[in-house]
């Protein structure tokens, strides 16, 4: 597969977990006549949801690559999102696979981003679904600790297995980004320094996939600047 250029792979996220937030950041999306973002809606009871999908309807937003889901969401959700704005991603945490009966027809659709609890559940079987939805400043958490998750993603990168190699980059398909804090090891949602981004200056280029989310709380306008920053710096450091 041939790699997209990191502008069009960094994408804005519309994050959040107030009416406020969502309605702020979609008046920024508007202004810059923005037409594609990523949705997290973790945070967001189904009431508040349908808000959101009528909001966006109406939006200038045409693409919606990424969508970070929850449990109690239905499939006739995700066929709303695939069909109006072309979602291929929906990543998914680990106790979502209690939830895969529901989703069905979705599965290679479906993305798993790991927990940060040093423990990698029994339910989870990435064979089942599309594979990896790496949150890079988790993973850097991860990698300090020598926790599980580093070791069991690291292990799908090393595994003498000739599928999982052919397919690689699909297994490793797309990222959510935040900030991250070398002093307290551990995520930074809402960023207050460029110099947040530079761990990823150490990450491995296998992680990084065909779509790379902002999930920060950040305005709009902020990460607009994040990404400007961030392209400059992995067209240096990842080509």
């Amino acid at each position: 597969m041939q790699q997209k250029d990191w502008s069009s792979r960094i994408i804005v996220g519309i994050t959040g977990n107030k009416t406020i937030h969502w309605q702020s950041k979609l008046s920024e999306i508007e202004k810059y006549k923005i037409i594609e973002a990523a949705l997290f809606l973790e945070c967001f009871k189904q009431s508040q949801r349908q808000k959101i999908y009528q909001a966006l309807l109406g939006s200038a937003i045409k693409s919606i690559p990424l969508v970070h889901i929850r449990n109690d969401m239905t499939r006739q959700e995700l066929k709303f999102l695939s069909e109006n704005f072309g979602s291929q991603y929906f990543t998914i945490h680990e106790d979502s696979f209690k939830a895969l009966a529901k989703w069905r027809g979705y599965y290679k659709k479906l993305f798993l981003e790991l927990n940060t609890d040093n423990f990698i559940s029994e339910i989870v079987d990435v064979e089942k679904i599309g594979g990896f939805c790496v949150d890079l400043s988790h993973f850097k958490a991860a990698e300090q600790k020598w926790s599980h998750e580093f070791t069991y993603i690291i292990s799908q990168n090393n595994k003498n297995n000739k599928k999982i190699k052919k397919n690689k980059q699909f297994l490793f398909a797309c990222n959510h980004l935040n900030g991250y804090s070398y002093k307290k090891n551990t995520d930074l949602h809402t960023v207050n320094s460029l110099q947040d981004f530079d761990y990823l200056k150490t990450i491995p280029k296998f992680l990084f996939g065909q779509v790379i989310a902002l999930e920060c709380n950040n305005s709009i306008t902020e990460q607009l600047k994040f990404k400007q920053y961030l392209v400059k710096m992995l067209n240096k450091y990842n080509t």
